[in-house]
């Protein structure tokens, strides 16, 4: 028995090791210098708490950032996930045409954020966007609105960069779903359920930690969001659509402010760890689904 411990242990080595110098040490480092002040060119002195202190109490962009984040992640966690588990539902019925649905709602998810980032500048273009020509089109007056540029509408159309496209999400609640035994659901049907009350009290519940997961997914994947963000709106009008990972970039790599942005790296590993804890609470994922 010790020696397949000590085999165990000289093959689980090299994992340790890349884990430790690629994730456990950045993240020390992080910590660390995150109660300095370090800046470009500047002297790097502790500083304790300042850095934290200032975030809480002084800095505005702070504030919006983590509102904003926020909002994301709840958004995401619930209408994100909730449309993709509702698709999913949907196209586990195998109607007719099902597997094209199901390759063209995946479309967006394969399409990197660059891309998406360019497609959705014109689709909300002011002179020739097809938003703005279809809105002419039916009210028959020209219509030139900047909707990421305008603070009435920019967080609302950054949201609709992603918040509707969920097809990771279809995929792990139909790949949970094709999973339930048939046994179980013709079993319902004898006794008389509808396929309403199939879907609700069988088939949702047994894929419980499917959408859990898809839930942590959904969430932690707001806390790194910065590509559709920096393409589109660059955290503007102003700081209207500013996020945490955005003014971290900023901070650290124009601002050259490397102790302020640790704090902020600080802080988005704090809120990963939370939100998957908290998730994994509510939706009791260490438990059998049976």
């Amino acid at each position: 028995m010790r020696v397949k411990k000590r085999y165990m242990v000289f093959f689980l080595l090299p994992c340790i090791l890349l884990f430790a110098l690629v994730y456990l040490l950045p993240i020390i480092i992080v910590l660390f210098t995150s109660f300095y002040e370090w800046k470009a060119g500047g002297i790097f002195q502790f500083i304790g708490l300042d850095n934290y202190i200032k975030a809480i109490l002084e800095d505005t962009r702070m504030h919006t950032a983590l509102k904003n984040t926020g909002i994301w992640a709840l958004l995401q966690s619930v209408i994100h996930v909730g449309i993709g588990t509702t698709t999913a539902l949907l196209l586990s019925r195998r109607r007719k045409g099902w597997k094209l649905l199901r390759t063209v709602y995946m479309i967006p998810n394969v399409i990197s954020a660059s891309a998406l980032g360019v497609i959705f500048l014109n689709v909300f273009n002011p002179k020739y966007g097809l938003v703005n020509s279809f809105i002419s089109l039916v009210t028959g007056e020209k219509f030139a609105k900047n909707w990421y540029f305008d603070q009435n509408s920019a967080f609302f159309t950054v949201t609709l960069s992603w918040l509707l496209y969920a097809g990771l999400v279809t995929i792990l609640v139909l790949a949970g779903l094709a999973s339930i035994s048939e046994d179980v659901l013709e079993a319902a049907k004898i006794d008389g359920a509808s396929t309403l009350q199939i879907d609700l009290f069988i088939r949702l519940p047994l894929t419980r930690t499917v959408i859990g997961t898809s839930v942590i997914i959904a969430a932690t994947s707001m806390l790194r969001e910065f590509e559709l963000i920096y393409l589109t709106t660059n955290g503007g009008p102003g700081i209207t659509t500013l996020n945490l990972p955005l003014y971290l970039y900023k901070t650290s790599l124009m601002d050259n402010n490397y102790g302020y942005a640790n704090m902020m790296g600080v802080v988005l590993i704090i809120l990963g760890v939370i939100a998957v804890f908290a998730i994994n609470k509510i939706f009791r994922m260490n438990e059998a689904d049976y």
